[in-house]
């Protein structure tokens, strides 16, 4: 391939490469348009809520979550439990939803229960996750099913 032909293949590989960010303002770089924050970006764009259900035969929790939908897995931010278990409502303090699901989240109510809680599951269809949870740093106390409710 003669240098002209190369130099023109790479001209028209790089005006295939168009980045932008979610202002839909023209960058440079695939970083730059991927960035976690951007100035001036909304915190609605940085953030999504969604609903679940977990199912242990007998009980049923509410569950309400706020996560990054620019992230894979995505990153929860925050929520409640707010129905379902002891001590209700428990802020969410971390986690992810993806392949995986791992949910942490605190006692925010009264009573005498454990005072944190952490649910893990693997994804099933139809949108569901099955897995287990348990309180005080365990994680396999207890089986269910969280169904996904976005």
């Amino acid at each position: 391939m003669t240098q002209a032909a190369q130099r023109k293949k790479g001209q028209a590989r790089g005006a295939e490469h168009r980045f932008f960010n979610p202002q839909g303002a023209e960058v440079k770089t695939r970083d730059e348009a991927f960035a976690a924050q951007q100035a001036g970006a909304s915190p609605e764009a940085l953030a999504t809520s969604c609903k679940l259900e977990l199912h242990n035969g007998s009980v049923t929790f509410g569950i309400e979550l706020k996560y990054n939908p620019n992230t894979y897995p995505h990153v929860v931010t925050g929520g409640q439990i707010t129905s379902g278990i002891c001590g209700a409502p428990w802020n969410v303090t971390g986690g992810f939803i993806g392949e995986q699901l791992r949910l942490d989240a605190q006692r925010a109510g009264t009573g005498s229960c454990a005072s944190t809680i952490t649910i893990v599951g693997e994804y099933q269809n139809p949108p569901a996750y099955r897995g287990t949870y348990g309180f005080d740093g365990a994680t396999s106390s207890f089986k269910h099913t969280t169904r996904y409710e976005c």
